[in-house]
């Protein structure tokens, strides 16, 4: 399979790759991006630990690594129909956090809105553009939240 880009020249900032430390422990850290992202108008209807679930099926030996599927009601509706339906398949933005050492916590999100319109999933279009930046503002106030 040939991509159609090459992985390797993206920009992160072309992704919408956000990311930050936080000197807490791992559910300390969980509670706070949880209330960081709903204060700026996320909800999160999903929510798992892969290291937990790996660490039993297949003892797998994972630190802490926790996943919040963030989603803002309107803006997820107005994607789902410039994308004809297809944005669905990457609902919701997932937000990770993970453990780097004992007190110090990763958070990391990435725009499924801009690699959506990548990949071809939706239009390059003026509609995905203003999503595009409508989802990064909230996410800028989100990681924002997260240093109060």
């Amino acid at each position: 399979m040939t991509l159609p880009i090459d992985p390797a020249q993206i920009d992160p900032n072309e992704i919408g790759t956000e990311q930050t430390t936080l000197e807490m422990d791992h559910d300390e850290a969980i509670e706070h991006v949880r209330e960081a992202f709903t204060d700026a108008g996320f909800g999160i209807p999903v929510e798992f630990s892969p290291s937990e679930m790996l660490n039993e099926k297949v003892d797998a030996d994972r630190d802490p690594y926790y996943v919040l599927g963030a989603c803002n009601p309107s803006v997820a509706d107005r994607a789902l129909d410039a994308t004809d339906k297809r944005m669905g398949g990457l609902f919701p933005c997932n937000v990770v956090v993970w453990e780097e050492n004992p007190g110090t916590q990763r958070v990391y999100h990435v725009s499924i809105m801009r690699i959506a319109r990548l990949v071809g999933m939706a239009p390059n279009n003026d509609e995905m553009g203003d999503i595009i930046a409508e989802t990064g503002e909230l996410v800028d106030e989100a990681f924002e939240n997260l240093y109060r």
